[in-house]
């Protein structure tokens, strides 16, 4: 039987001083517990006994049994699966010298949970495990957030920081970033490593960070100044730019 209390506690998960208290996140789903199972460890798992007999290998400090019905008690979504899970949010170390080796992606206050899930999953499907987010990004572990990544969160490492410190610290690293007045991204030569800085919804990358980005780049529209919508929305324009590097690399 689920009880009111763990059902006021799930739910309160949606919110980030919660998860921050407990250090805990929520996740929905028959796929995304599954992945997510692999790679972190699972507090609290309810789901039907069907699931749960299917998925025997899953260990959790607590597990309870439900019936489907009961489950949408505690939901956040809309249509409930089988199975929903709390996991203890990751604790990564935070290495400068990271982008000296391998390509990176940071984020300057991207806030939308959704295009934050979606650069997650693009960046796990190019290969780049490591994600640097400012402190103002949106919470990598919130409930929409986290079903945004389809389980791509159980393979990046998300890191909070101060970009403009992370930036400072990288000498001789290539630092690229999206301007409108950058270099012709396919015009341009590209690394294997360094840092892909991407920009806030509405306001792009930050003076201060903008300062230190030294290879400006751009992804231009077709035909070349033709009368088009003033940008790309983040997380399309991180697919464009992630693939364009990685092609280079084939």
């Amino acid at each position: 039987m689920l009880s009111k209390n763990k059902i006021k506690f799930i739910r309160s998960l949606e919110m980030k001083k919660n998860r921050k208290e407990y250090g805990v996140f929520l996740a929905e789903g028959n796929k995304l517990v599954s992945e997510l199972s692999v790679h972190f460890k699972c507090r609290l798992l309810i789901g039907t006994i069907q699931w749960l007999n299917s998925n025997d290998n899953i260990t959790a400090d607590e597990i309870i049994t439900v019936e489907k019905n009961e489950i949408s008690r505690a939901s956040l979504l809309k249509t409930p699966q089988d199975v929903l899970a709390v996991f203890e949010i990751p604790s990564y170390q935070t290495l400068n010298d990271i982008p000296q080796k391998e390509l990176c992606l940071a984020l300057d206050d991207v806030q939308d949970p959704g295009n934050l899930g979606t650069i997650i999953r693009v960046a796990d499907w190019f290969g780049i495990k490591n994600i640097y987010c400012s402190y103002g990004t949106a919470d990598a572990f919130s409930p929409k957030t986290v079903q945004a990544t389809m389980g791509a969160l159980a393979r990046v490492k998300i890191h909070y920081c101060d970009i403009k410190n992370l930036i400072s610290g990288l000498n001789g690293v290539p630092v690229f970033g999206t301007f409108l007045d950058g270099e012709n991204i396919y015009d341009n030569k590209l690394s294997a490593n360094g840092l892909i800085v991407m920009g806030n919804e509405g306001n792009g990358i930050s003076k201060e960070v903008s300062e230190l980005i030294n290879r400006r780049i751009l992804i231009p529209n077709y035909p070349q100044g033709s009368e088009t919508t003033d940008s790309l929305n983040v997380a399309i324009a991180t697919a464009i730019v992630c693939s364009e590097f990685r092609r280079r690399q084939l």
